[in-house]
């Protein structure tokens, strides 16, 4: 099978962002491709953070990624800073990367405009990037239509490599496009984000998410109940219906948008009935997960394990073609 590496930063608890747009995805493909799921914590470090929440966070992280579907017989899950050749392959990589292209990396620009001091790591954030994907030489990489620029440019990484040093070390890695697109937080003008408060997570309790589903953003032009919509101008309740709705009540959603024949607050209830039921069976998984701690910390060490057997052998070879002694030779 071909093998795809997938990272995710550990905010702590799955949205439905992570969910639909990217854990998702990674559970059936786990039973198509070898899978590597990395929590990239040495990428949480690229922006203001707090230290004394980020070991929480990351294995809050982990045990939703299980409670979410990551089969551990199937997938490797593994903290990248638990194998410390992400971060030698990410130097290694640094030789061979123009500093133009990084300044012209989108992400670089729209967060490097609102920062007092740019830190070097935001920047050279795509090289990190690229060594977690190339140190496992994975060669489908699961994405979404934004993070096509990231992986270009680790593909170009990888071609500048092979050619600086006259060997194919690396497989230029491909996308792997998802067809669900970018979920559009509860405010309805950013994608759902953790630090912008605009989340549901998936392990929160159903009148906890119905607090947060009842005042969402949905189309301006229904200021009253009486007032017609468009259920494609809806930004989060329409796209939510399509991905945990059955057919029939989308459809119904549609009529009654259309019509007026329902109220914004009838047609989140309506997807409140659908969507707690589909979020329970993970929430019952977290829940057996946090009563036993030690076998998600198991899991880690076992990734952990896996990964730097591979992530050695890749080093190995890195060192060689670009020139370096070997202890005792």
């Amino acid at each position: 099978m071909a093998r795809i590496f997938s990272g995710i930063q550990p905010s702590g608890e799955l949205h439905l962002g992570n969910y639909l747009g990217a854990v998702k995805n990674w559970v059936a493909l786990q039973h198509q491709h070898e899978s590597i799921i990395g929590i990239v914590d040495l990428h949480a470090i690229t922006q203001p953070y707090e230290p004394g929440s980020l070991a929480q966070r990351t294995f809050e992280m982990a045990s939703g990624l299980l409670a979410a579907g990551i089969d551990p017989e199937t997938s490797t899950l593994v903290v990248q800073s638990h194998v410390p050749q992400h971060a030698e392959l990410m130097w290694a990589l640094n030789s061979v990367t123009p500093v133009g292209e990084l300044e012209r990396m989108t992400q670089f620009k729209d967060k490097s405009q609102r920062a007092e001091s740019v830190p070097a790591g935001l920047l050279n954030y795509p090289i990190l990037m690229a060594a977690d994907i190339l140190l496992y030489k994975a060669t489908l990489v699961p994405v979404g239509d934004d993070q096509v620029q990231h992986l270009e440019i680790a593909r170009e990484i990888a071609r500048r490599f092979n050619s600086r040093y006259g060997r194919e070390v690396f497989p230029e890695p491909k996308p792997l496009l998802t067809t669900t697109a970018r979920l559009v937080g509860l405010d309805g003008q950013s994608k759902m984000s953790k630090s912008l408060g605009n989340t549901i997570g998936i392990l929160e309790p159903p009148e906890a998410v119905w607090e947060k589903l009842r005042p969402a953003v949905t189309d301006p032009a229904r200021r009253t109940k009486k007032d017609p919509g468009e259920p494609g101008k809806c930004p989060i309740i329409y796209p939510l219906h399509q991905a945990f709705s059955p057919p029939e009540t989308v459809a119904l959603v549609e009529r009654n948008c259309r019509s007026a024949g329902w109220g914004c607050v009838d047609c989140k209830q309506a997807l409140a009935d659908h969507l707690n039921p589909a979020l329970e069976p993970i929430r019952a998984r977290a829940a057996e997960l946090a009563r036993r701690p030690d076998e998600v910390r198991g899991v880690l060490a076992e990734g952990a394990r896996r990964c730097r057997a591979i992530a050695e052998t890749t080093m190995d070879e890195v060192r060689s073609v670009m020139g370096f002694l070997r202890p005792g030779h």
